[in-house]
């Protein structure tokens, strides 16, 4: 492939979707707080399986690490949607999985809009 007249449409994508997530943990009391200590390792443990067991071998999910935003945490992003999204228990995660992942839609009440 030539870099010349290549586009982004004619690179082969491995997924549909890619969600990451952040599983940093900070000491408690850390200024800047952490998804971690937030709850999201049952959250992530969650959605590995349930991306797993919904078959969604066109979706890949990749454990990151600080994703910048801590305190709204914990955050995922999907792309390439772009979309943000803060889950804070195991009936999110499955809403995010059954009407995003698998269906396409956006989970409104979950979206975060982050400000740099």
């Amino acid at each position: 492939m030539s870099t010349e007249t290549a586009t982004f449409a004619d690179v082969p994508q491995l997924y549909k979707r890619h969600v990451f997530a952040c599983f940093t943990q900070r000491p408690s009391g850390h200024p800047r707080g952490s998804c971690g200590a937030q709850g999201a390792q049952p959250l992530w443990d969650r959605l590995g399986r349930q991306i797993e067991a919904g078959g969604l071998a066109d979706v890949g999910f990749t454990p990151s690490g600080c994703l910048g935003f801590c305190r709204a945490g914990p955050l995922m992003v999907v792309y390439p949607e772009g979309v943000w999204y803060a889950p804070k228990t195991p009936e999110d995660v499955d809403e995010i999985v059954e009407t995003h992942l698998k269906g396409g839609q956006l989970v409104e009440r979950l979206v975060v809009v982050l400000q740099r």
